[in-house]
């Protein structure tokens, strides 16, 4: 019988002093004992709201039910049918808004950490060797999917499992893009992402890196060269400017070109090194993408980190978990203040930031209160990095290179319900249809696509078998 007034089992994770001097994981997960006492939590309800939180429609309850009776085999098959990336959205997806957050014990009781359950089954596995694959009869068509971030990854995935011919074509020198070069090791351990990895190329999958596509090979090159249908999971990996002055100076970075060079230096990819700091570091956002910024630059070693945010802590985008953890590892929040210039050192380089408070006005096309100055509030902070975290653009590389192809005033690709674009036989899924969303939403959106584009070829391969049934 489920316990529901117990209190949730908490992870283990590594104290804030060691956390800062490593990129070492920072929750440990459950032991076994720990996930099957978790999972007991749960009351087994007749309609499983968690899943509807859940963008890919993992069956949350019914293997939340296996754990808790031990069978930790019979939990992967029910997440694995759902999901092409579980070991990854266990760690990094905000659970805590999707499933967790639609947990009916939510509402009087602690809620069941139904995240830490997914990569508790998932490490589990991964501990007992490569994940077992299960592929289709080989089929004839070649499908090619460009981009080889978790969208591209999702779709290969089922398209191979389905039987199809895939390569996918990455513009980067490794697969997993976002989860490869963007998360720390401290949030994502590259182990997880290659264990999926490993689990795709087994499928059949074939990887061809250091392709652009829009520059070294256009769409219609994909077409000639006898590829049947196009998958676009390019992403949105334009990273916004602060369009102040002085943003060009020595010192200023973006977030990607920062989080880039920490992953594939630590993964000895040529050509990378990991970031020197200047101190103070200002880092200038409060998402995710932020929190991993301002706590590697802590690991890097730098004295003084700073989070300046133009809202209050309520309004800001990252996980509650990521910020609590950044404030233990000693980085520092400016609330209600916005950069208005960068100052030069007198070299050419970052030697502080002039700032401006803020308060809160009216909600704005987000639902959040638009931050408005407050007239004559400027002040200077020291600064020796400034790294920006401003959110995304859409590249238009792929689409000024693709004729017919749709895209919205944003530069956004435009799909229809079945994730087909406007262009024949060219499919399109994840942020790039829809702005930066999460890792969760762009895996749904990979498996969905997948499926629409097996029905498209199977479409096409009984049209073709017409004209010969009637010879």
């Amino acid at each position: 019988m489920a316990n529901k007034t117990a209190p949730q089992v908490e992870m283990a994770k590594l104290p804030a002093e060691e956390r800062k001097h490593s990129f070492a994981e920072t929750h440990l997960g459950y032991t076994l004992e720990q996930a099957m006492a978790e999972a007991a939590r749960c009351i087994q309800c007749r309609h499983p709201y968690c899943e509807d939180g859940c963008p890919v429609k993992v069956p949350i309850r019914d293997h939340i039910a296996h754990i808790a009776r031990g069978d930790i085999e019979g939990a992967y098959e029910l997440i694995r049918s759902a999901s092409n990336l579980p070991g990854i959205c266990g760690r990094v997806c905000p659970w805590e808004e999707q499933c967790e957050g639609n947990c009916v014990l939510g509402k009087k009781y602690d809620p069941v950490k139904t995240g830490a359950l997914e990569r508790f089954v998932i490490d589990y596995m991964m501990e007992k060797g490569p994940f077992p694959v299960q592929k289709a009869e080989p089929k004839p068509q070649r499908v090619a999917v460009v981009g080889a971030g978790p969208a591209g990854l999702s779709c290969a995935a089922d398209l191979a499992a389905m039987g199809y011919q895939v390569t996918v074509y990455e513009a980067l020198p490794v697969a997993g893009g976002i989860m490869t070069y963007g998360i720390p090791s401290f949030d994502l351990p590259k182990r997880v992402v290659q264990a999926e990895l490993d689990r795709i190329q087994a499928l059949g999958v074939k990887f061809q890196f250091n392709t652009r596509i829009g520059r070294d090979l256009t769409v219609d090159d994909l077409f000639n060269q006898g590829y049947d249908a196009v998958f676009l999971g390019i992403g949105a990996n334009v990273p916004k400017r602060l369009g102040i002055p002085g943003e060009d100076l020595e010192g200023v970075m973006d977030s990607d070109t920062f989080l880039m060079a920490i992953n594939y230096a630590q993964q000895g990819i040529p050509g990378y090194e990991l970031p020197k700091l200047r101190s103070p570091v200002i880092v200038v956002g409060a998402g995710n993408t932020a929190m991993d910024v301002a706590r590697s630059a802590v690991r890097l070693g730098a004295e003084k980190v700073q989070v300046v945010y133009r809202r209050s802590e309520k309004e800001m985008p990252a996980r509650k978990e990521g910020v609590a953890d950044a404030k233990e590892e000693g980085v520092e929040f400016h609330l209600l203040v916005n950069p208005v210039r960068v100052l030069d050192d007198g070299h050419g380089r970052v030697g502080a930031v002039e700032c401006i408070r803020m308060e809160l006005g009216e909600p704005d096309a987000s639902g959040r209160a638009r931050p408005v100055p407050v007239p004559g509030s400027e002040f200077v902070m020291p600064a020796g990095t400034v790294i920006t975290s401003l959110g995304y653009d859409f590249d238009k590389v792929v689409p000024g290179t693709t004729p017919g192809l749709s895209v919205n005033k944003w530069g956004g690709i435009v799909i229809g319900d079945n994730y087909a674009t406007s262009r024949e036989g060219v499919f399109a899924g994840g942020d790039v249809t829809s702005g930066p969303l999460t890792v969760s939403a762009a895996n749904r959106d990979g498996k969905k696509a997948a499926a629409a584009i097996n029905a498209y070829l199977q479409a096409k391969a009984k049209q073709a078998a017409v004209p010969a049934a009637g010879n």
